[in-house]
């Protein structure tokens, strides 16, 4: 995926970008001192002139959706306990984003630039310095630049605002493009020992020249060793063609065209596109004198947000799609430090990730963990206080020669002397009828489908329970076996399917999809179980439900996708499962181009990026979606805080109360409800 361009390489349709207005009520943006700009004509020198004079600069909530082409918001009401507070001293313009958050919690903000003139060189408008401070409390205590406090760019996906790219920090040059809207996400993570109270910073913003403090300065070593990396990355794409076949030639040379092109338009190359020549880095002074200071203002309070999430949210990594786009070959050392890295990675994100790879006749083989379970390294995964629920692999992921039953009774037998048996679950059957990743038309059918699938579905856990009673099995369905009709109509069979899985099925997982906007039919399945024999509901999303209920496909609403998780609070489900989040099409080079599936939504399937798509970076890349995701589930958090205090029945009439989430199809559009809610939590629920 080349974002250097424009232009949609895929062909696929580009998704409206809904909710570009996206609420925003709650964030203030303070434009006095602002100038007239109409007065400049000819070569502007940056480092003489108000950076207002040159650039807008405006703050919106992490729900917005702001595109390249959105303009300049303007100032709305803010609340009582998000404001800005505007101060006029000269050539400063001040503007403060109050924010609130517990500890471990990550709380997120939008800055949006786009350029007043032309003032840099040939293709680009300008380029802005982005700097941020650490934030500090009146006690000295600090929330630190680059661990507590990140920035991110956010790059469309299909012209939609969708990945974070991350941003060097704590100072990033960036180039703005002529009539285009550039955001940097910015993310503080609180963490949990961090003392309560109020924490301030700022975030400085300075036009300057596109080479400013890079071509005119002789590059660090960290610089050089980013380009030879790059250049070098280049070279092992293209070098190994040899009896290749030519679509992945093809595809090789483009990615390392994609690569060349990111390093020429780099910064450290910018002598060669400016035609302003080299400048110094400004001075404090000019800074002071000229940037736009944003202050960032946080309250953490006494809250912490529990280690283990309240609500597991399980949700699948292709174990294919890596070894194929990263060339690692199954049961390597490579790959078990690919699986690592993805494991770890999305812990932070408050989700239970599991491996996953399909089978014939929807079978899935998943497991969290690719060791064997007396493996010190399964120990440390499944231990892990951040994990809320772990998949057990009902057969040998990496093989070793013994047989499928002798493994199965070893693991079980193993897993059952853990303290953390109690997160483990089987999930032996999926509603995917064919291995995803050789098969990109997929169609959503029921899982099992008919009764020889049910039977051995039955057969399968039976055999687990034969070795451990009290095992958990979950099992995905919207509808009963279509030879053996348990109803009059398929609603009806729907709600008997607890019924015909009994006992071999704890954990029911049905379609969000099948339920459309009837809440009324959440409460018919919790009243078809059996909850003082361990019995559970649970809920996924894949393809549907579609527009305007909530999902994570790309173009929806910044709330849509943070209501997927306040829909599973107001319905009483106990667990969310989600099908894939890597799920792209397949690639057989890391830096390879992003193409969904086709046959399904666009983003669905994924919700992160490679790295090495947008940079020299192996660290995957966040999605929006993603990062809405972790918001919703810390915002089940907040919403169980006061169900402790008041019932549950209290925390349902909050959301109600402040309009935040009334139904599927009734759930606000804006942000300012959710501070609304996450105010008054902190109002009445602080010690």
């Amino acid at each position: 995926m080349d974002n250097s361009v424009p232009g949609n390489p895929q062909e696929v349709i580009v998704p409206p970008a809904e909710g570009v207005a996206g609420g925003g009520t709650a964030y203030g943006w303070g434009d006095s001192g602002i100038h007239d700009s109409s007065s400049l004509r000819g070569t502007i020198d940056p480092t003489k002139v108000p950076s207002t004079d040159l650039v807008h600069v405006w703050c919106m909530p992490s729900t917005a959706t702001v595109g390249p082409h959105d303009m300049p918001q303007p100032l709305e009401p803010v609340s009582e306990t998000h404001h800005h507070m505007p101060t006029d001293v000269g050539l400063f313009v001040h503007a403060k984003v109050s924010l609130l958050a517990a500890r471990n919690e990550r709380e997120s903000i939008q800055i949006a630039i786009r350029p007043k003139v032309y003032w840099g060189g040939s293709g680009i408008a300008g380029a802005v310095q982005v700097q941020c401070t650490d934030l500090c409390s009146p006690a000295g205590d600090r929330l630190v630049v680059g661990q507590s406090l990140t920035l991110r760019r956010v790059v469309p996906v299909l012209g939609v605002p969708d990945a974070l790219v991350p941003l060097d920090m704590p100072v990033s040059l960036i180039s703005l493009s002529p009539g285009e809207t550039t955001t940097i996400w910015v993310s503080i993570d609180v963490p949990s020992a961090q003392p309560p109270g109020q924490y301030e910073g700022e975030l400085i913003i300075t036009a300057t020249k596109a080479d400013a403090g890079s071509a005119a300065q002789c590059l660090g070593k960290a610089e050089k060793h980013n380009l030879y990396r790059e250049l070098r990355n280049c070279l092992e794409i293209v070098e190994p063609v040899d009896g290749k076949p030519m679509d992945e030639v093809v595809e090789r040379v483009k990615s390392a065209a994609t690569s060349l092109r990111r390093v020429l338009l780099s910064p450290s190359f910018a002598d060669f596109f400016s035609e302003n020549g080299p400048v110094d880095m400004m001075d404090e002074d000019a800074i002071s004198n000229l940037s736009i200071h944003l202050k960032l203002s946080l309250t953490v309070w006494d809250f912490v947000l529990p280690a283990t999430p309240l609500l597991p949210a399980v949700i699948g990594i292709s174990d294919t799609v890596i070894e194929d786009r990263f060339g690692v070959e199954h049961g390597s050392n490579e790959w078990y430090e690919a699986l690592d890295q993805h494991f770890k990675w999305l812990l932070q994100y408050k989700i239970s990730p599991y491996f996953c790879r399909w089978g014939d006749s929807m079978r899935v083989l998943t497991y969290t963990s690719p060791w064997p379970a007396d493996h010190p390294k399964s120990d440390e995964y499944l231990s892990d206080p951040r994990l809320a629920a772990y998949a057990v692999p009902h057969s040998r992921v990496v093989s070793c020669g013994d047989t499928a039953e002798d493994y199965l009774q070893r693991e079980v037998e193993i897993l059952k002397t853990k303290s953390h048996w109690k997160k483990a679950y089987f999930y032996l059957w999926d509603e995917v009828p064919t291995e995803l990743h050789d098969h990109p038309v997929i169609s959503l059918v029921a899982q099992p489908l008919n009764v020889e699938h049910y039977d051995s579905l039955r057969s399968m856990a039976a055999e687990i329970h034969v070795y451990a009673p009290d095992a958990r099995v979950l099992t995905t369905y919207y509808c009963g076996p279509s030879d053996a009709p348990l109803a009059p109509n398929n609603l009806e069979a729907f709600l008997k399917v607890p019924e015909y899985l009994r006992p071999h099925t704890q954990i029911y997982c049905t379609s969000e999809w099948v339920l459309g906007n009837r809440e009324d039919l959440a409460k018919d399945i919790i009243a078809e179980l059996q909850p003082e024999s361990g019995e559970e509901w649970w809920t996924y999303v894949c393809l549907g439900p579609s527009d305007p209920l909530p999902n994570w496909h790309l173009g929806m609403r910044g709330t849509q996708h943070r209501a997927v998780m306040w829909r599973v609070w107001k319905e009483g489900g106990t667990g969310f499962l989600y099908w894939g989040a890597n799920c792209y099409e397949k690639a057989t080079v890391a830096s390879a181009e992003i193409r969904f599936r086709r046959g399904l939504p666009p983003g669905d399937g994924v919700l992160f990026y490679p790295g090495e798509v947008f940079s020299s970076s192996h660290e995957p890349v966040a999605s929006l979606r993603l990062e809405r995701l972790l918001s919703g589930l810390q915002d089940i958090e907040y919403l169980q805080l006061y169900a402790s205090r008041f019932g549950r029945d209290e925390s349902l009439s909050l959301l109600e109360k402040t309009g935040m989430y009334l139904g599927p199809e009734r759930y606000t559009h804006e942000h300012m409800p959710i501070d609304m809610m996450r105010s008054e939590i902190f109002r009445t629920c602080r010690s």
